[in-house]
């Protein structure tokens, strides 16, 4: 039985990355809360109940949420609201520690450090129909045929935001990937040659990544999200919806449909053309004389 696109990305967020960042992020409150352990910690709490929050925990608690709200109104995937709410929820865990005891405060943004520089988040590793392309092969892909329409995403493995549009983008190439319209992927954060050529930057602070380029004929027709003067990306948010607008996908694909019919009809004239026509049967010629002496008996 073949699982759903939503039941592979939430058996993607169940890896061991999101489950060990799950637990750092209720730290704080697992110490908190956990008799036996809250009963040593101090409070500013005017009743003195250890295992509660007091007034100014409660505060930070509410602001960081607030943050993160405000975060998740851009957030397009499951995993950018998860990492949102994750990477806030570490930040709050810090300042809670370091107020409750500094101790605790540096053994935690110590623990933060080494998982940051030891983990990665996963990448994705779902169903796809994108050719992925290297310094070598993207210029001869893209002029093979000038009748193929192609949309490439320039990306970076070390960027959280192209994680992030990954499963988007893969879903996209599932519904739309046919003969005259495919999908590539090229990392420019490996290949610094691509990166110049096509004037795609990997600064963090430009905040061109991921950028999506429509390629026909092998010559580049749009990108989103576009530059402005200062090489800086204009604000794009990268959803399915936006891009199967900004791009016309479903008049691409109608086309590509198109253009694929053509090419199974003039494959077809060819492979008859190949073949010479069967000579048509003579019927044998029988001598008049046979034919008299026939008539004779």
């Amino acid at each position: 039985m073949q699982m759903s696109f939503g039941q592979l990305v939430y058996k993607w967020l169940l890896k061991p990355y999101y489950v060990a960042s799950l637990f750092m992020s209720v730290a704080f409150l697992m110490i908190r809360k956990t008799p036996g352990i809250c009963e040593h910690l101090s409070t500013q709490r005017e009743d003195g109940n250890p295992c509660d929050f007091d007034w100014r925990e409660v505060e930070i608690l509410m602001f960081l949420s607030a943050i993160v709200m405000m975060k998740n109104r851009r957030a397009i995937t499951v995993e950018q609201h998860v990492g949102n709410i994750i990477l806030f929820s570490k930040v709050a865990n810090v300042i809670l520690f370091f107020r409750l005891d500094i101790r605790m405060g540096l053994l935690y943004l110590t623990l933060c450090i080494v998982f940051l520089m030891t983990c990665k988040p996963p990448l994705y590793m779902g169903p796809e129909y994108i050719k992925y392309f290297s310094d070598k092969t993207i210029d001869d892909e893209l002029e093979r045929d000038s009748r193929v329409t192609w949309i490439v995403e320039f990306f970076a493995n070390w960027s959280p935001e192209c994680q992030s549009f990954a499963a988007v983008y893969a879903d996209l190439s599932l519904k739309y990937n046919c003969a005259g319209l495919k999908f590539g992927k090229v990392d420019i954060g490996r290949y610094g040659d691509v990166s110049k050529k096509y004037k795609v930057s990997t600064s963090p602070l430009s905040k061109q990544l991921p950028s999506l380029l429509l390629f026909q004929g092998g010559k580049e027709v749009m990108r989103r999200p576009q530059v402005d003067k200062k090489c800086r990306a204009v604000s794009w948010s990268f959803t399915e919806e936006n891009i199967i607008r900004e791009f016309n996908l479903n008049e691409l694909y109608q086309k590509s449909k198109k253009l694929n019919k053509s090419k199974g009809d003039k494959s077809d004239k060819i492979n008859e053309s190949q073949f010479p026509p069967l000579p048509e049967e003579e019927e044998p010629e029988v001598d008049a004389k046979e034919e008299e002496t026939k008539k004779d008996k």
